[in-house]
């Protein structure tokens, strides 16, 4: 039986963080796919660069980013202030929402003002509301106009789930708050900041980020195509599909659940649920709509929720865009179909006219976006206990079973890191 001190499960953001960050040389890194990356996977065709999705970096950590641009030579890495709106009622409203309901039709502006006033103000009606979900949250804080015209759509297209069903921090610091005195200030002096107001993109998609991240692992340290089957937490060994390894910890970027039932242990599967995604990358032969980088679309009426611009962030002369659509995890997703239809609501939203399609991919993410509920995040605090115990380490969006950004990946595993190396 083979043995390593570090047995690293995913060969994505997390899992090559965990090693690069790390001082441990005693490590194997295994990914059931062909390719390092996880869902940063880049996509080149025809000229135009996707990746799996929009994944773009807001780095809170200077250090981090000046580790990551030092392994990244001769690379165009763009430096970009955000631009991003609403399409509401065939405008576009400055994001977020909450802050920028003066630039509404009248009516809809008079609505969410009054019902804002009422949802905030102790005293006038208002200020009483119970927070127990994400839904009664959005109502509690922004009142029923700001709620139905855009937060509880447009979140119930991201999440393809009925939002009280959601913890009401689901979103975490990720969730634009705003009180009444930041939206009437804003009515006067814009100010829209938000975590992700400066992001940086490379031209070669992120896999280069990736691909710094593994230039610090040894290549013959990474398994692909190897996919983890079982794992005996007594004996701390690891089953795959081609061998056994016995490991002092293994770290896991996997989906909790999976992880859990690989371990063997009983857990209430009611407690992990999720969304996928399907998302479309598609090139088009000239350009389209300028100044915005990613746009969101609450009404029902259209099959995406969020539209982003890859050639106004790398200033291409041709429309390059992702597109994504929301789908509860056991839908069956006809792709042909959300192509066409996908095609029908870029025009009927004006992104483009008489262009035409000169190159696509797509890609269905699944788990996408975790559901974050009460019911997760006891059950998953109860597991990673008893797998900790036993030297397994859960990390991640889908191990950490939570809202995170990239950047937040490489913070926690360069944490789990320095935790290993101080014994």
């Amino acid at each position: 039986m083979e043995s390593v001190r570090l047995l690293v499960v995913g060969a994505g953001i997390s899992g090559l963080a965990t090693v690069a960050f790390g001082k441990e040389d005693d490590y194997l890194v295994i990914d059931r796919d062909d390719a390092i990356g996880g869902y940063c996977k880049t996509v080149k065709e025809s000229g135009f660069v996707w990746d799996y999705s929009g994944h773009f970096f807001h780095f809170k950590h200077p250090d981090i980013e000046a580790w990551l641009r030092a392994r990244m030579p001769g690379q165009d890495i763009r430096t970009v202030a955000k631009k991003s709106f609403i399409s509401f009622k065939g405008a576009w409203i400055d994001f977020p929402f909450q802050k920028n309901i003066h630039q509404l039709p009248k009516e809809d502006f008079i609505e969410c003002l009054v019902d804002l006033y009422f949802a905030r103000t102790p005293g006038a009606g208002g200020g009483q509301a119970t927070e127990s979900n994400f839904k009664e949250m959005l109502y509690a804080r922004f009142g029923r106009g700001i709620a139905e015209r855009f937060l509880i759509p447009y979140n119930e297209k991201l999440y393809a789930t009925e939002l009280s069903r959601l913890d009401k921090d689901a979103m975490g610091r990720f969730f634009p708050h705003a009180d009444l005195t930041d939206i009437i200030r804003n009515m006067r002096t814009p100010d829209n900041a938000t975590y992700n107001a400066t992001f940086t993109y490379p031209r070669g998609g992120a896999i280069e980020y990736v691909n710094a991240l593994a230039s610090e692992v040894r290549p013959e340290r990474i398994a692909l195509g190897e996919a983890l089957v079982s794992i005996d937490l007594k004996r701390r060994v690891a089953a795959t599909t081609r061998r056994e390894i016995k490991f002092d910890r293994l770290v896991s970027s996997a989906p909790f659940d999976k992880l859990a039932s690989l371990c063997g242990l009983a857990y209430d599967a009611s407690a992990f649920s999720w969304n996928k995604v399907l998302v479309f990358n598609l090139g088009f032969d000239k350009k389209g709509p300028k100044d915005v980088h990613w746009a969101y679309y609450p009404d029902p009426a259209r099959s995406f929720y969020r539209v982003g611009f890859y050639d106004n962030i790398m200033d291409d002369d041709r429309l390059s865009l992702y597109v994504e659509l929301g789908y509860p995890a056991g839908a069956e997703v006809d792709v042909e179909a959300a192509k066409a239809r996908v095609l029908a609501d870029l025009r009927a939203e004006g992104v483009i006219t008489d262009h035409s399609l000169v190159a696509s991919h797509t890609i269905v993410m699944d788990p996408a976006y975790v559901h974050i509920t009460r019911k997760s995040i006891d059950e998953h605090a109860r597991l990673s206990r008893v797998l900790r115990a036993h030297g397994v380490y859960p990390i991640g969006r889908y191990g950490g079973w939570t809202y995170c950004s990239i950047e937040d990946n490489m913070v926690e595993a360069r944490a789990l890191a320095a935790d290993f190396d101080a014994g």
